[in-house]
């Protein structure tokens, strides 16, 4: 179907404001009186080398942390590492490298995890991390029932972050 030049200059004034396709479709029917199909439509716009404006998407903050929120982390299921509590909580003002945490990065991240890697506790007890694709983050230690002292871990934390980070997480 062909349109006059009012027309198309509509139709380009609708497209102008950021209709869409389906929005100048149903315009055309009730405003120009004009029946078309959303392809007929597609093809009139490419006939008359208009394109319809893409919308901007929405602007998300930058997450404050690679890690998730303790708030986040979801329950373990029956079988898998429960997270250490507290892990992934922004840390307070701790110096790293203090209370002995020693972290260490796989170089091949363990199946199912985006990033891996070892902890030992200024303890000496050890245990192995992970933040998986949901960004979850989990611990298992060696020693069944073991927890880090809270200074442990947050310095666990801040070494974590800093990792990822150089890592570009």
């Amino acid at each position: 179907m062909n349109l006059i030049d009012a027309q198309k200059q509509q139709v380009s004034a609708w497209l102008e404001q950021g209709l869409k396709v389906a929005d100048v479709q149903k315009k055309m029917a009730a405003e120009l009186g004009v029946t078309m199909t959303y392809m007929e439509v597609r093809f009139l716009l490419d006939d008359l080398r208009l394109k319809p404006k893409d919308p901007e998407p929405p602007k998300q903050p930058a997450p404050a942390s690679p890690i998730a929120p303790a708030s986040s982390i979801a329950p373990a299921s029956a079988g898998a590492p429960a997270p250490i509590a507290g892990v992934g909580a922004a840390p307070a003002a701790a110096a790293p490298g203090l209370g002995g945490v020693k972290l260490s990065v796989d170089t091949l991240a363990r199946p199912g995890t985006v990033v891996s890697g070892k902890v030992t506790f200024s303890d000496g007890q050890t245990a192995d991390w992970y933040l998986d694709q949901m960004g979850r983050m989990g611990v298992v230690p060696a020693q069944k029932g073991y927890k880090p002292s809270q200074a442990d871990v947050m310095d666990f934390q801040e070494q974590l972050q800093m990792e990822l980070q150089k890592l570009g997480f």
